[in-house]
């Protein structure tokens, strides 16, 4: 496709080697602002403390303390506001985490809700991160509230990514809660325990980390570390080493380290095997009645060296996690949900390659179809650090979505070399094939990253599908971020092919070229508002299709805005959007009867969000849309009110309100939802959703009971009704799934 690139014909081919280059060569000036590191000592003990959350054994008295934490939020390099002790320990099995939260005013802690990963911004917490190998890339993420939950995480790419993406067709509740290339892995969930206390002098936690939960190399003596505090009365972030405010927990290169560890050379086996009974009935599909079925199943674990895991599954069943949240989606592309599958979670961020709103490899697109569960008969998956390397490799294979239908099988390979000051460079390879159609599509792609500094951050990758329908196709995006402490700013230009095709990847868009701009302002007033952000952003998709004229602009949007902060975190944003669509075809909205006739289409619209403090009993969310939309206009209202008894209970009512007025038709889209949750402990709990859409036509209920063990396993009762409301009338499904799974430790050697 020599006609779609930018100037001259290699210039896809010169930006991608310009970068891996870079990436190859120690950069003196990368290491510019990072001075250096606070080190803290781990005591060896013969004496396990016990994990209560009382840290008074002799053992915590006799280990060095960590203290004197700078504030990050609200007052950077100003000494917390509040006293912070921790003490590490460490014996042969574990590493242990001692923590002193003092606190002034102990009565206004804020506990947050008793589940684990509850949004721990919400609540008083203490977040820690273990850069294992000392990359200052990859890290592992534990945490916990005064109500002494389990949050915990992977960090890849040192919580960055392929860049700040502005156009349509992703979501903003993905896997990676920053960035398209890497970011935070929070829905990881590890084998470790934490207990959490609270008296009139603050609040204390003790946490025990298994060695085997953790990836490192054989001969790591010291391992980077830091650890934050949040108290959220004073909505403030303290951290034991200094993080400046444009950064992050994340940000690995401002981390302490960790010496005088002795983990052990260790290879441990777990196996998690399930049993399913379940009781289902497809009222849509004519299912005269319920289907009862048994099931089991599992998966194995086991580290062929300290950082490299081989992952086993057999017949994986995921009935126990939850349900996505519905959307409204009234454009011509499609939504893209978060992974929640526990099987892809862990080192997920090694697979990760793309940015822009292209995902070269997305797993979602492995046992879903349409939103519906296919079976995975088994398969296997090779990841982490050997020879310097970061590495993946999956291999599924899935039946058909119905009987008779294709069965497909699955394969990825992923190799990354992590280089200094947050550079990178590697390579992808995923294949699909189908065993009836004989059908498959493969993509080849190489990715780099650059770290310039500490505020500068270009990335790249340059990938080509081959799809025995359509043939091969190419894309390629090249980003530059910078973040300083009042500035942070972004360009972007990707080209995504007409044929190119990434099946087991996530490209809502095709056949265009992208270009994006971004600019923010961080300003500190005296008085009122701790922060004002006044930005502004635009991005354009130009077609490079045969469907249209080249260059024709299929979407674009200018917008201005400002965001107003208060201290206590509650948020104003006012601003303003110029909105371009160009259809080269009639649109058929989805859900209602209305289509609106090829054309261009644009005009401005107003865009208001206004959201309290979240910690609150009480706390509200809403965001305001009015303006042009396609070929007349819409006004998009939506908010949710949520109330928190104690850390016990919350209920949160939702409600997305869309009236739409077009020369072609008016019509409404409307998307509520009640949220309910009783926590009887953090490992024990009760959830409900119920959600209802005009635009598919449905009532939705799911409830669940969790009795949770270690690493997301336990006991789960889950009901699921559907039923139609208007020309779908009547129940359209209902089920009940009773799994029980369970981790065991068959062998450490």
């Amino acid at each position: 496709m020599a006609s779609g690139w930018i100037g001259m014909p290699h210039f896809r081919t010169v930006a991608f080697v310009g970068l891996a280059l870079a990436a190859s060569q120690p950069l003196s000036a990368q290491q510019a602002g990072v001075g250096t590191p606070l080190v803290a000592s781990a005591q060896r003990t013969d004496a396990q403390p016990v994990i209560d959350g009382r840290p008074d054994e002799d053992a915590w008295q006799a280990a060095p303390v960590m203290t004197g934490f700078i504030q990050r939020e609200p007052n950077d390099g100003a000494l917390a506001s509040e006293r912070t002790e921790v003490r590490l320990l460490y014996d042969a099995d574990a590493i242990y985490i001692g923590v002193w939260a003092y606190d002034s005013r102990a009565d206004q802690i804020v506990p947050g809700e008793a589940i684990r990963d509850y949004e721990v911004t919400d609540a008083d917490a203490v977040i820690m991160v273990f850069d294992t190998f000392k990359d200052e890339q990859n890290g592992f993420v534990f945490g916990t509230t005064p109500a002494g939950i389990e949050y915990d995480g992977q960090v890849a790419s040192a919580g960055s990514g392929g860049g700040f993406f502005l156009g349509g067709g992703s979501n903003s509740q993905r896997r990676f809660q920053a960035g398209a290339g890497g970011g935070f892995n929070k829905n990881w969930d590890g084998s470790w325990e934490v207990a959490a206390t609270q008296d009139g002098e603050g609040w204390y936690a003790e946490f025990r980390v298994p060695f085997n939960t953790l990836r490192y190399g054989s001969s790591a003596d010291e391992w980077g570390f830091n650890i934050s505090r949040r108290v959220r009365r004073l909505n403030e972030e303290a951290f034991w080493s200094a993080v400046p405010r444009e950064f992050n927990l994340y940000r690995l290169d401002f981390a302490g380290v960790i010496s005088g560890l002795e983990p052990p050379v260790r290879r441990a086996v777990t196996v998690t095997p399930y049993v399913l009974g379940s009781s289902a009935r497809d009222y849509a599909a004519g299912d005269i009645e319920f289907d009862q079925n048994g099931d089991v199943g599992g998966e194995a674990k086991a580290q062929i060296t300290q950082g490299l895991t081989l992952d086993v599954t057999v017949n994986t069943d995921f009935a126990q996690v939850e349900v996505d949240d519905a959307q409204v989606n009234l454009t011509r592309f499609p939504l893209l949900f978060p992974e929640k599958r526990p099987f892809f979670l862990e080192n997920a961020g090694f697979f990760t390659v793309g940015g822009g709103g292209v995902d070269l490899f997305f797993s979602r697109k492995i046992g879903i179809d349409s939103g519906a569960p296919v079976a995975i008969k088994g398969g296997g998956r090779l990841s982490g650090r050997a020879a310097g390397l970061n590495i993946g490799l999956l291999h599924l294979q899935t039946d058909g979505l119905i009987a008779g239908s294709d069965r497909n099988s699955y394969s990825v390979a992923r190799v990354a070399k992590e280089l200094p000051s947050r550079s990178r460079i590697g390579g992808l390879f995923t294949d699909r094939r189908s065993d009836l159609t004989q059908d498959d599509n493969q993509v080849y792609a190489m990715d780099a990253q650059v770290g310039l500094g500490d505020q500068v951050t270009l990335t790249s990758y340059f990938a080509r599908t081959e799809t025995s329908s359509v043939g091969s196709d190419e894309a390629f995006d090249v980003t530059a971020n910078v973040t300083t402490r009042s500035f942070r700013g972004n360009a972007t230009i990707q080209q995504v092919g007409q044929n190119f095709d990434p099946q087991i990847g996530f490209a809502p868009r095709r056949g265009h070229r992208y270009y994006q701009v971004f600019g923010l302002y961080n300003i500190r007033p005296n008085s009122v508002f701790r922060e004002l952000r006044p930005h502004v952003s635009y991005f354009t998709y130009l077609n490079r299709s045969d469907v249209a004229d080249q260059g024709f602009e299929i979407s674009s949007r200018l917008h201005i805005d400002n965001h107003w902060e208060w201290a206590s975190g509650m948020e104003m944003h006012t601003g303003a959007n110029y909105v371009t669509e160009g259809l080269y075809q009639e649109f058929d909205i989805r859900g209602v009867d209305v289509t609106v006739p090829a054309g261009m289409y644009e005009g401005w619209e107003a865009a208001v969000v206004f959201f309290t403090d979240q910690s609150r009993a009480v706390s509200f969310n809403s965001r305001f849309n009015w303006g042009a939309f396609l070929s007349g206009n819409k006004r998009t209202s939506s908010g949710d009110i949520t109330y928190r008894y104690s850390d016990r209970s919350s209920i949160t009512a939702a409600l997305a309100y869309n009236d739409v007025a077009l020369p072609e038709g008016e019509f409404t889209a409307t998307l509520s939802s009640v949220k309910l949750g009783y926590f009887f402990t953090p490992r024990l709990y009760v959830q409900g959703l119920v959600q209802y859409s005009t635009q598919v036509d449905q009532w939705s209920t799911n409830l669940r009971l969790g009795w949770l063990n270690t690493a997301g396993t336990g006991l789960f009762i889950v009901y699921n009704d559907v039923q139609g409301f208007d020309t779908l009338q009547g129940p359209q499904g209902r089920s009940v799934f009773v799994k029980f799974t369970r981790q065991f430790n068959v062998a450490g050697f």
